[in-house]
This record gives C-alpha cells, structure tokens and sequence, in this order.
C-alpha cells in the first residue's frame, strides 16, 4: 500500500482520510489551512499535520486534495505542493473547472508526477462509508494506479476520458441536481401556501413524473426545515456557475440553470450560503425567510 497525504480536511476530506486508515492504509501527513483542524485529525489518525505543502509530498506517495475552488487548487500546487513530486500521484476530488483539472495535470507532469481527478456524486456519509460514486479523469495509468485506494472509497467508479473530461461530467450531474432541488423547492412551497398536506405531496411526487433523487434526499428537510449541511448552498452557487461557464463556451444559453444559480446566489448574499442546499426552501416557502 502507498502512503497517502491529504490536502484539505474539512467535512469530506477528513472523512475519506477516516475511511482509509480504518481500511489500513497509513496517512502520512494532512494538510489544511485550518490549521488546528489538521492537527486534531493527525492526532486521531496518527499521521503528521503538516504546517507546509511541500511536506505533505515529501512524506507521502500519494496525496489526495480537496478543496474549495479554483483558487484553491490553483493555490496549493503553486505553493509548494509540487516541490520534489517526482514520481508522486495527485487524486484531485474536487468540483474546479475542467481547465484547472487539466493546468494541474500539465504542471505535475512537467515534474514527473501524475495527476487524476477524481470528482465525486456523494456527499459525506458515503465518504465516511467508502461508498462514493466516482468519475475520473487523467491518463489511464493514473487511473490504474490509484484504482486500490478508490475502490476503497467509492462504491462505484468510472474513468471518463482524459483530465478535464470527469469534471464536466461532474459539472452537469450537479447542474441537474440544483435545477431539481430548486423545482422541488417551488412545488413544495405552492404546495404549503396552497394549504396541501405536504407528507401526501410528496408521496404522489414519489409515484410520478415529479419524483427524483432530490425528494428522496431533500423533501422531508425542506418541509421540515432541517437544513444540516451536506452539500452548502455555497457550492450548489459555485458547481452551477463552472457548467453555466462551459454552456457559454459553447454558446448555449441554460435559462434554468442560470435561474437556479441565482437562487442559490441570493442564499448566499443573505447569509444562508452554509445551509445544505435543501435551505433553497427557505427563499420559496411563503412566509420563511424575509430578503434584506
């Protein structure tokens, strides 16, 4: 088994880094800019919280990030992440743009390194549980290399194509999945001013064209308003504007997936950007949330 260090321990990537030492791989070293988080988790995984970048690689064969966004991932491999990476692998799992994908693939290269992105459908539960559903993206031998770590953490697992490829596949499962808690949102809101029975809406949601993955995950927390984070609205904002960024690439116009993103814009502007993305609710739900 290969060292693994860890770039980013917030609520995934401390999980995964869980999920691995308890199926006996050594985590070497963990790195984030809280501090004090890595520290605490070194102390529960017996590895080493590393104060730089560059420690990470030295102490580790294979180092897997997770951070927020393209300035973030941008940021850790041009301070220092890289220094003496020769014959390291990068497993990048984070929702950045595709280009950053590819750039981070380009500069690892140049050192003799290997890079992977390796995006992930699930939220911290199944990294706990090493049940994540992955797409990745790289050259082959990439993906063949890290294929015993990931199999430990994913149920399920496909290789895409070449970096940048995973992630925007990645881009338009998340799209989708804004677009359809947003809807959800809207159809249990009317349904609430229209003095429905909620539990009954959503149980004929459940039986037709209305039903999807996000009434089974999101409707009970939005009719009950339980909004403990999962996947932030935050990130629902940010994962929508990189595939609305790629839609203009192409010249296409999405009008549901740029209304979607400002909904979850306007979450964010009024303090709401750390509820899950089911606290959309809140916005549509008459009487809830009054905006500023």
């Amino acid at each position: 088994m290969e060292t693994i260090g860890f770039v980013g321990v917030g609520r995934m990537g401390a999980n995964m880094a869980r999920r691995l030492r308890e199926q006996g791989f050594v985590i070497a070293a963990v790195y984030d800019v809280h501090h004090e988080a890595a520290k605490t988790l070194a102390q529960e995984l017996g590895s080493q919280a590393a104060t730089e970048l560059k420690e990470v690689t030295k102490l580790s064969e294979v180092i897997i990030t997770v951070v927020t966004d393209d300035k973030a991932m941008r940021s850790i491999y041009l301070d220092g992440l890289l220094q003496r990476s020769r014959g390291k692998l990068f497993i990048n799992c984070a929702t950045v743009s595709p280009a950053v994908h590819v750039w981070v693939e380009q500069k690892a290269q140049k050192t003799g390194a290997q890079a992977l992105e390796a995006c992930m459908a699930s939220s911290i539960t199944q990294a706990r549980e090493g049940t994540l559903y992955l797409m990745c993206g790289g050259h082959e031998a990439a993906f063949n290399r890290a294929k015993p770590i990931l199999e430990k953490l994913s149920a399920s697992m496909r290789y895409i194509g070449l970096a940048g490829t995973a992630a925007q596949v990645k881009a338009l499962v998340n799209m989708v999945m804004n677009i359809n808690t947003a809807g959800l949102a809207e159809g249990l809101g009317l349904g609430a001013a229209l003095g429905l029975d909620l539990g009954l809406l959503r149980e004929v949601f459940s039986q037709t064209g209305a039903n999807s993955r996000v009434l089974q995950t999101d409707g009970e927390d939005m009719q009950n308003r339980e909004h403990s984070c999962f996947f932030s609205a935050a990130h629902a904002a940010k994962d929508s504007g990189i595939a609305l960024s790629l839609a203009r690439e192409q010249g296409l116009h999405l009008p549901l997936a740029a209304a979607t993103k400002k909904q979850f814009d306007t979450m964010v502007k009024e303090g709401l950007g750390e509820l899950d993305k089911s606290g959309v609710a809140e916005l549509t739900f008459k009487g809830r949330h009054r905006q500023k």
